[in-house]
């Protein structure tokens, strides 16, 4: 299958992409799939202007000649979407979002009405065939509230996906912290296996990778003696 990772940290050593990297490595075990890993921040995107060019052309393209036309190209290819991402501001990087904001072309400005009453454009693309997954970390010590709202938006943006948001991923690139950290890593790798065989992560799976990997008390006292 063909796989794309949108990789939205702005840093080269990334908490979250490490992470990323060993799912990829337990996804592609036997080698078979091809991964295209964009690196979002290196690219030349910029923000959507609004004015609907696209829904006049219907060719899948933006107006704006930047690299976002090449993403959409590899968009519409993908067996597999990966956005991976630190949380900001409890939602993506602002480059991150300006790619998901410039998806536009691949819909249509008509509207259909799902069987539950939601008004979506209708697809230009064929996005029944796209598995989509997110994998997002936080500097926060617990899950609970810091990933709400960016879980509303990719719930509704990408139709109820696969979803992981691991808290404490800055212990990630601490060296004392390997024997917490290591272990979590190890996690994602099997994760990526289960997910090649099913297209999907079993419930016991996504709470081993979002346990926090020390207590909220231990990791606030250390984030604060530093």
């Amino acid at each position: 299958m063909k796989v794309l990772v949108l990789n939205g940290s702005p840093k080269k050593k990334s908490d979250t992409f490490r992470m990323t990297e060993r799912f990829l490595k337990g996804l592609n075990r036997d080698g078979q799939h091809e991964i295209n890993v964009i690196n979002v921040i290196d690219k030349k995107i910029a923000p959507c202007r609004g004015c609907f060019g696209c829904w006049a052309r219907m060719d899948g393209h933006c107006v704006i000649d930047d690299d976002q036309n090449d993403i959409l190209d590899l968009y519409r290819q993908a067996d597999l979407i990966i956005w991976s991402f630190p949380l900001y501001c409890y939602g993506m990087p602002s480059h991150l979002k300006a790619v998901l904001d410039r998806t536009i072309p691949l819909v249509k400005m008509n509207m259909v009405q799902e069987k539950d009453g939601t008004v979506r454009h209708e697809a230009l693309a064929d996005f029944s065939k796209i598995h989509t997954l997110v994998i997002c970390g936080c500097g926060f010590p617990d899950w609970e509230g810091n990933f709400d709202g960016l879980k509303a938006m990719c719930n509704v943006c990408f139709g109820g996906p696969d979803m992981l948001c691991i808290p404490e991923t800055p212990l990630l690139n601490i060296p004392e912290a390997a024997p917490v950290a290591d272990p979590l890593l190890d996690r994602f790798e099997k994760a990526g296996e289960e997910y090649a065989s099913s297209f999907s992560l079993s419930q016991e799976t996504i709470e081993g990778l979002e346990t926090p990997m020390i207590p909220k008390e231990e990791y606030i006292r250390n984030v604060n003696s530093r």
